[in-house]
């Protein structure tokens, strides 16, 4: 019993400090795909430094949920390897622990991480991605110009969707302008000149843009409908009332998706997506048990004489894998392909069956 308790202290106390340096590495790499990005809104957009950081801050909350069954793989895959690799799994053996006992520190490890994952896709995550919607609202508010990208269709300015040939976002000068507004009648406004212009005194409140030598183009029932202008002001919604009134699916705590998905009023593809996004945060949070016995099984298999190279690639090889299907699926249930509970739980029935076959090889 005492040798038992000695063995599983001594795994924890080489898995913990790799976990935590895995969130870490994760996140980073995360946070690098969106460099790029923040980069763009620092130097062309005159985004401040510190709201940046507020961004990237937020985003790794939003992350914390599918980083943890991510780090945890890495964490057990690394560790089992080096024991298997420095053959203390054989020397465990030899002083009588069974491979129940060895297995056990990777159990308790996730089940923790599991719990972990579970309190933080229900309150911290959606705290977070809230968080990062209403900051990206108060910038789209008082840089409007951030969210329109030269020759792109941008479908997230204001409810609308917008293109320009040319963008000078320090002054707010759009070119060739289109704007579809399907919000009432279906509407397309077509314009040589634009400007965005806001309340100087009430930054995030107020905003329009002043189209020049332009026409409106619409249809009722059939008929086509054509009005030039010289000028006209076009007046955008205010962000503030309008965007921060509704949350996101990913923003909404456990208790808020309980009470949405009771509504009676929801479509059907509303109330998809909501059971999906409840469905989701909890297979992930027991995924961090089937990734644990993936990593127990693969890295006690043999000894490696290059331990951690070989984790490494085995446990980017099985997070790509399992996000393929995740993500597969996730689509088909929010089309209605497939049931939610069935499809957010199907990742994680397959990669159960990978676990039971790779202990099983460990085993023997």
């Amino acid at each position: 019993m005492m040798r038992a308790f000695l063995m599983i202290r001594y795994v924890l106390g080489e898995m913990i400090p790799t976990f935590l340096l895995g969130v870490l590495v994760f996140v980073f790499i995360l946070l690098s795909l969106q460099a790029l990005r923040l980069t763009e809104m620092v130097i062309s957009h005159g985004v401040k430094i510190t709201t940046v950081g507020l961004m990237m801050s937020y985003l790794s909350m939003s992350f914390l949920p599918i980083l943890f069954p991510m780090s945890l793989l890495f964490t057990v895959l690394l560790t089992y390897s080096r024991l298997s690799a420095d053959s203390e799994i054989v020397a465990f053996r030899a002083i009588g622990l069974s491979m129940s006992s060895i297995v056990f520190p990777a159990v308790i490890l996730s089940i923790l991480v599991g719990i972990l994952s579970l309190q933080t896709s229900f309150h911290i995550a959606p705290w977070g991605n809230r968080q990062f919607e209403m900051l990206i609202t108060q910038i789209g508010a008082t840089k409007p110009g951030v969210a329109i990208k030269e020759g792109t269709f941008s479908e997230s300015f204001f409810d609308l969707v917008v293109y320009a040939n040319r963008v000078d976002s320090t002054t707010g000068t759009l070119s060739q302008v289109f704007i579809y507004d399907e919000k009432q009648t279906p509407l397309t406004i077509i314009a040589k000149e634009g400007q965005i212009l806001t309340d100087k005194d009430r930054p995030g409140h107020s905003a329009l843009i002043r189209l020049k030598d332009g026409s409106f183009h619409s249809t009722s029932q059939g008929r086509h409908t054509k009005v030039d202008f010289g000028t006209y002001d076009f007046h955008l919604s205010n962000p503030m009332t309008e965007s921060f009134a509704n949350k996101s699916p990913p923003s909404l705590t456990i208790d808020e998706l309980r009470a949405k998905t009771k509504d009676k009023a929801l479509k059907l593809e509303q109330r998809l997506e909501l059971e999906t996004e409840f469905q989701k945060r909890i297979a992930i949070a027991v995924a961090c048990l089937i990734f644990a016995l993936i990593g127990v099984g693969l890295g006690t298999v043999s000894n490696r004489r290059n331990a951690k190279g070989g984790g490494t690639v085995i446990c980017i090889g099985i997070i790509v894998a399992y996000w393929i299907v995740y993500v597969t699926a996730e689509g088909a249930s929010r089309q209605g392909q497939l049931i939610p509970v069935i499809a957010m739980w199907l990742p994680n029935f397959l990669f159960a069956i990978a676990a039971t076959f790779s202990l099983r090889r460990a085993w023997r």
